[in-house]
């Protein structure tokens, strides 16, 4: 593992946990699939991509510190360029990991440590799977750790690409069984390409089945809980039984359940 100092490592706890609860008073995040992270060693995390949220999404709901990866121009920003290099982000080109970015990745791989990495390339125009970039299979297989699959569903709702802010909504997260390297080492570049897309394809399906189920459970409780709240008009022979003896008022009455 990497050493770090206290002051880096109590940070980054701090912003998960606070991230965390942000998460959940926000967009409901729920994810399923924890007894699949990896406990110990290096690994690559494959996730697919709908909007910026997701980096933080996929990796404040892991046990371990995750690495994120994020391209150079975003450090460029002062501001932002600081949050980044206070979490350890690996710097990459516009166009891919690039030479230094490849190598710290490698590093920190095998530094026993987690690398998040978004093979679609770019975020989803539409909230599903895109084809999967090929240039991380070489990497995958040069590191030779799992490769733990991930599929979030909600976040392209929450902030697509052509909005300009996030919006509040549901969210929900499954992580895969991951890609052992024995696996991911017995298959050619396009096999393990199209076995990751098959397996993050998996992770988005249960994570969306999820997704909708929440949302169908929260409008059937909330739609009982408004009829609940409703006077119950009853029948005019119900409405003896409420007024018994007064037949004058028995055409007004109202019982609530």
């Amino acid at each position: 593992m990497a050493e770090r100092s206290l002051a880096k490592r109590l940070w980054y706890e701090y912003l998960r946990g606070v991230l965390r609860m942000a998460a959940v008073t926000a967009y409901h995040l729920r994810f399923t699939g924890r007894e699949n992270q990896p406990r110990a060693g290096g690994a690559l995390i494959l996730s697919n991509h709908q909007s910026h949220l997701d980096p933080v999404l996929v990796g404040m709901i892991f046990d371990r510190r995750m690495n994120y990866l994020a391209r150079q121009t975003l450090f460029d920003f002062r501001p932002l360029g600081l949050m980044l290099e206070s979490v350890d982000s690996i710097p990459i080109d516009r166009d891919g990991l690039g030479l230094s970015g490849l190598k710290e990745t490698l590093r920190r791989v095998k530094q026993e440590e987690m690398v998040l990495i978004f093979p679609e390339g770019t975020r989803s125009p539409d909230g599903e799977v895109a084809p999967l970039k090929p240039g991380f299979s070489a990497l995958a297989k040069r590191v030779r750790v799992p490769l733990v699959p991930v599929g979030l569903d909600g976040a392209f709702q929450a902030w697509p690409r052509t909005r300009n802010y996030p919006k509040s909504g549901t969210i929900h997260i499954h992580i895969g069984r991951p890609i052992t390297p024995e696996e991911a080492h017995a298959l050619d570049d396009r096999a393990l390409v199209e076995l990751v897309e098959a397996r993050i394809r998996e992770c988005h399906a249960i994570a969306r089945a999820n997704r909708l189920r929440a949302i169908g459970a929260a409008s059937a409780i909330a739609m009982t809980a408004s009829e609940s709240q409703r006077p119950k008009v009853l029948s005019s022979e119900d409405r003896r039984e409420c007024n018994p003896g007064a037949p004058g008022l028995a055409e007004q009455a109202v019982c609530t359940a």
